[in-house]
């Protein structure tokens, strides 16, 4: 039906009865007649937009049309209840049965779960529905029928679902941890963009191990031996030297043959390196971005958190400063603990997890022996046991999540330590430039997406924290 207006005003009233052929009260429901049928013409006439579930607040009392996939249905007799979800949210469909048409009745009770469909109707504010409103459903289209869908309403294993991991990702629970870690990734970039850091992405492929071939994944780079990037540290301090401070953001690849639930073969990390900054400078801007990203995600994640029940008040108690302690420090603590730990050696994940219970935040653990750490390392000029480096464990058992320090600048000692760790000198004759042309004290950290997402939404595996995770032993689908 075309559209068009209809002049209505006070003026009709003054037409005679007469002329109408009507009296007085035939003429009064004849203009509410009138004013109806211009009420339905124009919502027909005007545009119904389509909106996201997470935007229907803005349009309550309007038509909309939502795109997306039928999540559950269930009927009531007279009254069916479609919950629709279309990636940014949940909300019920009411289809009231006599106000419909038989069709429509008929469609939606075909309908199976995960068919792809375009409901319309009025939105309404209703608080015991999930999210707050719900659509009084004027319509529905289909736009695919779902073949019997396999992840059903019912608890299934964790096996069973990681091998469907592209079906189990269309869950709640999924759905809330990855637009969380969408909302950590952006906060980080935010972050860095407030602070005149630069983005300098570093190279996947490399013709040298970060920290030792022994965690690496080898491959034939047209007849010479290369690596997948195991970190962008050693770029990042090049570009660093151009830029002054910069991170880079990009997958990473340890073939480490762990099956923890911390650990990931390949994983996202954010990478940092600053120009001028010494170790105190490096801890105070790590504590800053992940404080930062902190509240960023308690203050515009808050259904998502919801969805996964975490336990709020443990994130929102952390406050800045960070607690921070020398290795030595953490080692009494594992000895007041009833730990045998020899002063010298790494720190396993039950060690971190007794160590970060102490405290309520994320502590800094800062110089460690220099046997144990990277070739890169500065040694501490008061002790050069130890070196101006700091992990940051997360609280709750997570254990780390960042690890940092201070560069070596001098080039005389980096060539030694290079030769100490037995790494061919050829391969990082470039890397030494740095340090030929214009060498400054320098730092940086780079933090483990995966693990911070892992902590932030209090996941039981880190198998959960990526869209598609490679473990060791699998990489399907």
């Amino acid at each position: 039906m075309a559209c068009f207006s209809l002049y209505y005003s006070k003026n009709i009233v003054k037409h005679s009865t007469k002329s109408l052929g009507l009296d007085k009260k035939n003429l009064k429901e004849k203009i509410g007649w009138i004013k109806k049928y211009y009420v339905n013409i124009k919502r027909k006439c005007k545009k119904v937009p389509t909106v996201l579930i997470k935007r229907l607040g803005e349009h309550v009392g309007e038509e909309v049309f939502i795109q997306g996939w039928l999540y559950n249905l269930r009927s009531s007799g007279k009254i069916s209840f479609l919950i629709v979800r279309d990636g940014t949210g949940l909300v019920q469909g009411v289809l009231v049965k006599k106000e419909v048409s038989d069709e429509l009745v008929s469609l939606v009770g075909s309908l199976t779960q995960e068919s792809s469909i375009i409901m319309r109707g009025i939105v309404r504010e209703e608080a015991r529905s999930v999210g707050g409103y719900e659509i009084q459903v004027t319509g529905v289209e289909l736009v695919n029928i779902a073949e019997e869908y396999p992840i059903t309403h019912k608890e299934h294993g964790v096996e069973f679902l990681a091998d469907r991991r592209h079906l189990w990702l269309r869950t709640p629970r999924q759905n809330a941890v990855m637009r969380i870690r969408s909302e950590i990734e952006h906060a980080i970039r935010e972050f860095f963009y407030q602070r005149d850091f630069v983005l300098a992405d570093a190279p996947i492929i490399t013709p040298a191990a970060c920290e030792g071939t022994t965690t690496l994944f080898e491959l034939d780079y047209h007849g010479d031996k290369a690596f997948l990037s195991q970190s962008g540290q050693l770029y990042s301090e090049a570009a660093a030297m151009a830029l002054g401070r910069i991170y880079c953001f990009g997958p990473t690849f340890r073939a480490e043959k762990s099956k923890t639930r911390r650990h990931l073969m390949e994983f996202w990390m954010v990478e940092a390196e600053m120009a001028y900054f010494d170790i105190n400078d490096n801890i105070k801007v790590q504590e800053e971005m992940v404080y930062y990203v902190i509240q960023r995600v308690l203050e515009r994640c808050k259904q998502e958190l919801k969805t996964l029940e975490r336990d709020l008040t443990k994130l929102e108690k952390i406050t800045l400063p960070f607690p921070r302690i020398s290795y030595t420090e953490a080692v009494e603590i594992l000895n007041k603990a009833g730990e045998e730990f020899t002063w010298g050696d790494d720190f396993g994940a039950p060690h971190e997890t007794i160590i970060s219970n102490y405290f309520d935040a994320p502590v800094f653990v800062h110089r460690y022996p220099t046997a144990i750490k990277a070739f890169y390392m500065k040694p501490d000029p008061e002790n050069k046991d130890v070196v101006l480096g700091a992990d940051l464990l997360a609280p709750e058992g997570y254990g780390e999540i960042i690890g940092g320090g201070q560069r070596i600048d001098d080039l005389k000692l980096l060539e030694q330590r290079i030769a100490e760790h037995n790494l061919p000198p050829e391969a990082f004759d470039w890397y030494l430039d740095l340090r030929r042309y214009g060498s400054v004290p320098h730092s940086g950290f780079g933090m483990g997406i995966e693990r911070a997402v892992a902590w932030i939404c209090g996941l039981d595996h880190i198998r959960e924290t990526i869209p598609f995770p490679r473990m060791l032993h699998k990489m399907y689908p």
